[in-house]
């Protein structure tokens, strides 16, 4: 039986899940695997799965030197339901694959898993607990137009792609509100570090 405490780390988009896992790396050394590096080694050129994406859009989504122009696939994906769900089911199962493999690796005993779309890629078989960062809907709009430089319009398309914060609350094993200072956050992962899940 494996002994490892494996943390999933969600939230919504824009919502502090990096300032969690940058505490949690600094101050505990703990290993972070995370989901979105892993998302980018995917379509890395060369790739299939790359190769797949150009088959499908063709040049709208290349730059001139033949790498992927996220942008452009991001408009595509976060205003078309079905398009994004086809991406998806061409980039998670690699995801999770490469997660496997480095879980396979590690010998600490915890472990942290950055995964934005944890509930929604069903991807929570590979982890012991779930953790959520939250804040208030309007912090969230407004720090992801600020962060991508994007329209509120654009901003709540992509807040729309994933399951609601309210959702995945009622899914998590612990809940880190995120809607004050970063001292308060951070004091909340120091609590929840330090108290297993199952010593509920």
């Amino acid at each position: 039986m494996n002994q490892k405490r494996i943390i999933g780390l969600t939230g919504g988009i824009a919502t502090g899940k990096t300032t969690v896992s940058n505490y949690l790396a600094d101050t505990y050394r703990l290993p972070i695997l995370d989901a979105d590096i892993y998302a980018r080694e995917a379509v890395q050129p060369d790739s299939p799965i790359l190769k797949q994406i150009y088959q499908r859009y063709g040049l709208q989504v290349q730059h001139s030197d033949g790498t992927l122009n996220r942008k452009r696939l991001g408009e595509i994906i976060f205003s078309n339901p079905a398009e994004r769900q086809w991406l998806e089911e061409q980039i998670h199962p690699y995801v999770r694959d490469r997660f496997l493999s480095e879980l396979d690796t590690i010998v600490a005993p915890t472990v942290i898993l950055v995964i934005p779309l944890l509930f929604e890629a069903k991807m929570t078989d590979l982890v012991t607990e779930t953790w959520v960062v939250s804040c208030s809907p309007e912090q969230q709009l407004r720090r992801i137009q600020k962060r991508d430089r994007i329209s509120k319009e654009q901003a709540q398309a992509r807040i729309n792609s994933q399951l609601t914060l309210q959702q995945k609350i009622a899914l998590a094993d612990k809940v880190l509100d995120n809607s004050s200072t970063k001292e308060a956050l951070i004091q909340q992962v120091s609590t929840a570090i330090a108290t297993n899940a199952y010593d509920r």
